[in-house]
C-alpha cells in the first residue's frame, strides 16, 4: 500500500519518522476546518475524517493508498461549558489561552481518521488530560517571547519549552504532542517496534500510560 500522512504538521511528521513505515506527507489544502462544530470529541473526528478523505480524492484511483488524516484540539470546561482552544492568532491571543490553562485541567482529543478507496473510512479518537501548574504572569510573559506558542492549539507544546508549564497528564503524552501513534498503529494494523514513551514520562500519572490512560472511540462511515 501507498502510506500518505494528509498533514503539513512538521511534528506529525517527526513522529511519523521514527515508525520506520514508508509515506508520504500531503498538506490537505482543500480543507475548510471552519465549516466543523461542535464538541472538541466531534470536531477533530470531521476534521481528520475530511483530511484523509480530501488527500485521498487526490491520489491516482488506480494505486492502493491509505491515507492517515489527524486533528488536534484542547478544550477545558468551565462553568459547565466546554470551550475549545486551537492556535493563537498573535501574542495577545496566546496570553490570554495561557492564562486560561494557568492551575486547570484540560483535555487534548485528537482524531485519527484511515481513508481507503472502496472502503469505509475509520475514525477514532485519543483523549489526554493535562494539569497545567499555576502560571505568574512573568512566566507566560517570558514563554510568549519565545515565540513557541503561537503555531500550537492551546498556545503551548508539551515538547519544547511548553514543557515547563505542565504539571501532570494522564494519557498518551504523543497525542499531546499532536499524534496518538500506537492508537494510528494499532488502526492501520502496522507492526512496529516503536513504542509509545508515555508510561515512564515524568509527567505521567497513569502507569500505563496510553495504553488504559486515555479515552478511545472508533466509528467507520458507510
Amino acid at each position: 500500500m501507498n502510506l500518505i500522512l494528509a498533514s503539513s504538521s512538521p511534528r506529525r511528521r517527526e513522529l511519523f519518522d521514527q515508525l520506520d513505515l514508508p509515506y508520504e506527507a500531503r498538506p490537505p489544502d482543500g480543507v475548510d476546518e471552519s465549516t466543523v462544530s461542535g464538541t472538541a470529541y466531534s470536531v477533530c473526528q470531521e476534521r481528520a475524517r475530511l483530511k484523509a478523505e480530501w488527500v485521498l480524492s487526490q491520489c491516482d484511483t488506480g494505486a492502493d493508498n491509505v491515507v492517515v488524516g489527524c486533528d488536534t484540539i484542547v478544550a477545558i470546561v468551565r462553568g459547565g461549558q466546554e470551550r475549545t482552544l486551537g492556535k493563537p492568532e498573535n501574542e495577545s491571543a496566546a496570553r490570554k489561552m495561557l492564562r486560561t490553562l494557568s492551575g486547570s485541567v484540560h483535555r487534548v482529543a485528537s482524531g485519527i481518521a484511515i481513508a481507503r478507496s472502496g472502503a469505509p473510512t475509520r475514525v477514532a479518537v485519543e483523549v489526554s488530560h493535562v494539569t497545567f501548574r499555576q502560571l505568574t504572569n512573568d512566566a507566560i510573559e517570558a514563554y510568549v517571547r519565545t515565540g513557541d506558542p503561537l503555531d500550537k492549539a492551546g498556545a503551548y507544546g508539551i515538547q519544547t519549552r511548553g514543557h515547563d508549564l505542565v504539571a501532570s497528564i494522564r494519557g498518551c503524552y504523543l497525542n499531546i504532542v499532536g499524534l496518538p501513534v500506537m492508537l494510528m498503529c494499532e488502526m492501520l494494523g502496522a507492526g512496529t517496534s516503536f513504542r509509545c514513551p508515555c508510561a515512564d514520562h515524568q509527567l505521567q500519572t497513569c502507569a500505563s500510560g496510553c495504553e488504559l490512560g486515555g479515552a478511545r472511540g472508533e466509528q467507520a462511515d458507510d
